[in-house]
C-alpha cells in the first residue's frame, strides 16, 4: 500500500523521503526524487507532514515513540497522518503524546487495495480537527478518490475496524460455504452465480470467490493482518458493551489459516484448511 501511495505522491510533485524498515523498498523511488531516511526521526526532519502506513499497533509505536522515532523528531505544528489500521485504543495515546509535542494528529485509514493505491483511488477515513484536515487535502487528494471526515481523533480507526470486521466475517463465511459446496455434488459456478446474483451477494464476495476458485492468493490483502484486524474489532468493541462474537469465530478460522502456513498469502486462502479437512 505505501508503495502506490509514495508513488502518486511524487507523481503529485511533493517533495518526499521515505524511510522503511526494509531498505531496499524505499531505496526503489532514489531515481524518482524521493530522499531515503535511516530512521524514522531522520524522515522526520524538517518536514511538515508525516505519513505512516504499518502493520499493526506495535510496528507503529516503534515508529512513532521508538528509539529514533519520528514523533520526537517533528517540528512543533507538523501533521502527523496515520494511515494504518489500528486499535484506537493506542490512536487515542499517540493522539495524547503528539498533542504534547504540538503536534497535530490524523488517524487516516484507508480502504483499497494494492491496486486502488496504486492508481491513486483510495478512500480516506478520516478522524482529528477539521484545520489540520484541511491543510492535509491537498497531499491526501494526490492519493484518493474520497476523503471522509468522520469526527474526532480515533474516528477513522474505529470506522476502518468496523468496516473490516464486516469484510473479515463475510469472508470467513464464504470459505465455509464453498468448502460446504464442493463437498455436495452441487454444480459449484452455478452455485456461485446464485449467490452471486441474490441477496447474499457483494462486490467482496464476487471477487473473493473468484480468487478461492482459481487457487489465486496473490497479495491484495494479507489474511495475518485480516486476524489482527478482526482481533483489534473484538477488543475494541468489547469497551462499549458489544461482543462481535462472529469476529471471535471468523479470527478463530484465520488463525488456524496462520498456523497452516497461509499468513503471507491473501486473505482468500482462508478457505485452505477447511478444504483439508477430513470428512466424517
Amino acid at each position: 500500500m505505501g508503495t502506490g501511495m509514495a508513488t502518486n505522491l511524487l507523481k503529485a510533485g511533493f517533495p518526499l523521503t521515505i524511510y522503511n524498515r526494509t531498505a531496499s523498498k524505499a531505496e526503489a523511488f532514489l531515481g524518482d526524487g524521493a530522499r531515503v531516511a535511516t530512521t524514522p526521526a531522520d524522515a522526520a526532519k524538517g518536514v511538515s507532514i508525516i505519513i505512516t502506513m504499518l502493520a499493526d499497533d506495535q510496528a507503529s509505536r516503534q515508529t512513532w515513540l521508538g528509539s529514533n522515532g519520528a514523533l520526537a523528531a517533528a517540528a512543533p505544528g507538523t501533521i502527523l497522518i496515520e494511515c494504518s489500521t489500528l486499535s484506537p485504543t493506542w490512536i487515542a495515546e499517540l493522539a495524547a503524546t503528539a498533542t504534547s509535542h504540538q503536534l497535530h494528529l490524523l488517524d487516516a485509514p484507508v480502504t483499497g487495495s494494492r491496486m486502488q493505491a496504486h492508481a491513486g483511488q483510495l478512500s480516506f477515513l478520516v478522524g482529528g480537527s477539521e484545520s489540520a484536515l484541511t491543510q492535509a487535502t491537498p497531499v491526501l487528494q494526490s492519493m484518493s478518490k474520497e476523503i471522509v471526515h468522520l469526527g474526532p481523533t480515533g474516528s477513522g480507526a474505529t470506522m476502518k475496524l468496523i468496516n473490516n470486521f464486516l469484510c473479515g466475517v463475510q469472508v470467513a463465511s464464504l470459505a465455509e460455504g464453498i468448502a460446504w459446496i464442493e463437498r455436495t455434488g452441487l454444480d459449484r459456478e452455478k452455485a456461485l452465480d446464485i449467490l452471486k446474483a441474490g441477496a447474499p451477494g457483494s462486490p467482496l464476495l464476487g471477487a473473493i470467490s473468484t480468487r478461492m476458485i482459481a487457487h489465486d492468493y496473490a497479495v491484495n490483502f494479507h489474511l495475518k493482518l485480516m486476524a489482527k484486524d478482526l482481533h483489534y474489532a473484538h477488543a475494541e468493541a468489547a469497551t462499549t458493551g458489544i461482543d462481535l462474537t462472529t469476529a471471535s469465530n471468523a479470527e478463530a478460522l484465520f488463525q488456524v489459516a496462520v498456523a497452516k502456513g497461509f499468513a503471507e498469502q491473501d486473505m482468500s486462502s482462508v478457505v485452505e484448511p477447511l478444504r483439508a479437512l477430513p470428512r466424517k
